[in-house]
């Protein structure tokens, strides 16, 4: 019988003994680089695949004569493994139990664990080992960890050189959110590395009688010129609270999201209306000078924007069922959705008149609690917007491809609006939670420090780099695309976690993921 295990032992062992896994500068060069490992766990499958394929490709490259690097190091930096140690120092049983019963630890070890640095030497040496173990053809002595003083010098050249050009700034952007350690968070902070994506509302103020607001949420803002009426939900209590100066009316769900804006207090009345007391009243829209009514609709959430949503029946296939079922109703409601003619404001081709109209009835739609409305809205959304041109009758967005309008549209409404609060966030793969276990949120920063990727000439730069690369399978090469086109403001910084301090303002550390690429 084969003993694969001993075959494997020697030859290991004969790697080990040479240097064919040491840079040769008489040759071709080859630098080949992977995603340092974390070190708050040992290796899994993942790191497996990670690294094998990296480990396979430098073989090859050898194979071919070609003087390979095939560095490694880790990844100390970052706020999970502080929050590891706070957990033990407070003695979370669950981690404990977890590390010693799962991961082996020996449980005379843990007292060190309080100390975030042992963490991340123990699992630091595991996944060393591990990968030796694997017989990885990796160059260790080039080994570093991301807080070595000379890894932290680069690192804040890094920084430096990026503020110089202009692409590192400070403003105030939403991030992801912890409340508890009040830092913001990205995937490296998140249980189950979830990257933190949310989704941003322009608020529209309706205006009620008495001078109170009923603050509409939409992704849409282009298509105001459009609203045929208000939706509130009838069995919902909309809390009154006092918001720039105003009564505001919102889903109670809602006032925490108000109160991360940074656009100013958010005070509670404590008392409420119901949705169906509102049902009726007359809204005015902003800009547009329109009147219109309020109406009631069971789709409206109370845990999605502010629990009131603007109309616009031709654009927005549940707002076109939502109209239906109150047409076929009697009462007030009624007899007004039934005055109700949908407004185009927007032409796609291959799409008519009454574009959501024509979806919902092809689809035979029954009401606004069909499960197939969500596809039809994201079909329609997305062919408006990259295909959708503004008609006369919008103003000064008549014209314009829809994807210019919807900017556009939000800048000219917050200036109708005058001042804040002007948008509002959400996450859009909800729920997100810190490592520390904390439900996230989604936080308007101010003062923090962000590199800019939504600089256009950046951007440009960074697509002529892509022309020039070879990214193999090729069938990826989108998928930069991609990031490139929606990538933005991205925090650069956090006030706790191991880490680089920022050169320019010590009370940052440069943020961990801002630190490994």
């Amino acid at each position: 019988m084969v003993d694969w295990a001993a075959i494997e032992s020697k030859w290991r062992e004969r790697w080990r003994g040479t240097e064919v896994a040491h840079a040769d500068a008489s040759r071709e060069k080859r630098f080949i680089t992977v995603a340092y490992p974390y070190p708050n766990s040992p290796q899994h499958i993942g790191h497996g695949r990670t690294y094998t394929l990296a480990d396979v490709h430098a073989r090859f490259e050898r194979m071919r004569g070609r003087n390979v690097l095939f560095p490694m190091a880790f990844h100390y930096t970052g706020t999970p493994i502080l929050g590891m140690a706070e957990r033990i120092e407070s003695g979370d049983e669950g981690l404990i139990s977890g590390l010693v019963d799962l991961y082996g630890v020996p449980r005379e070890r843990i007292p060190e664990f309080a100390d975030p640095v042992k963490i991340a030497r123990y699992f630091h040496e595991e996944i060393r080992s591990g990968m030796v173990e694997m017989g990885y053809s990796i160059d260790w002595s080039g080994e570093f960890t991301t807080i070595d003083p000379a890894y932290k010098k680069f690192i804040a050249w890094q920084v430096r050189l990026l503020r110089e050009r202009g692409v590192i700034v400070q403003g105030s952007h939403p991030v992801g959110w912890c409340p508890r350690d009040s830092n913001p968070v990205s995937q490296h902070d998140t249980r189950g590395d979830v990257e933190p994506d949310f989704v941003e509302y322009t608020i529209v103020r309706l205006a009620l009688e008495g001078g109170r607001i009923l603050p509409a949420a939409t992704m849409r803002p282009e298509t105001v010129y459009g609203v045929t009426n208000a939706w509130v939900n009838p069995d919902m209590e909309y809390a009154r609270v006092r918001v720039a100066g105003a009564e505001w009316l919102v889903a109670p769900e809602c006032i925490s999201k108000l109160s991360h804006l940074d656009a100013g207090p958010v005070e509670s009345t404590g008392t409420s209306v119901r949705g169906a007391d509102l049902v009726g009243l007359t809204a005015r829209v902003p800009g547009v000078d329109r009147d219109v009514r309020v109406l009631p609709a069971t789709f409206v959430r109370a845990d999605v924007g502010t629990g009131a949503v603007m109309s616009v029946p031709a654009h927005a296939p549940y707002d076109c069922a939502a109209l239906e079922d109150l047409r076929r109703a009697g009462g007030e409601a009624g007899e007004i959705a039934r005055s109700i003619r949908p407004v185009q404001i927007i032409q796609t081709e291959g799409r008519g008149e009454d574009p959501a109209g024509e979806l919902v009835a092809a689809a035979g739609v029954a009401s606004q609690g069909d499960e197939r409305l969500e596809g039809l809205t994201k079909d329609l959304y997305a062919a408006e917007y990259y295909g959708g041109t503004m008609l006369p009758g919008t103003g000064s967005l008549a014209g314009m491809p829809a994807r210019e309008a919807k900017e556009a549209a939000a800048e000219w409404l917050a200036g109708e609006q005058r001042g804040p609060p002007e948008a509002m966030y959400e996450f859009s793969n909800a729920p997100i939670f810190c490592r520390c276990g904390t439900a996230c949120v989604v936080h308007v920063l101010s003062n923090q420090w962000f590199i800019d990727y939504s600089s256009a000439e950046w951007k440009a730069l960074a697509r002529r780099a892509l022309g020039a690369l070879e990214v193999v399978p090729p069938e990826m090469r989108p998928e930069f695309e991609h990031v490139f086109g929606w990538l933005r403001e991205r925090a650069c910084a956090r006030q706790t976690g191991l880490g680089t301090a920022l050169p320019w303002d010590g009370g940052w550390t440069v943020e961990s993921l801002s630190d490994s690429v």
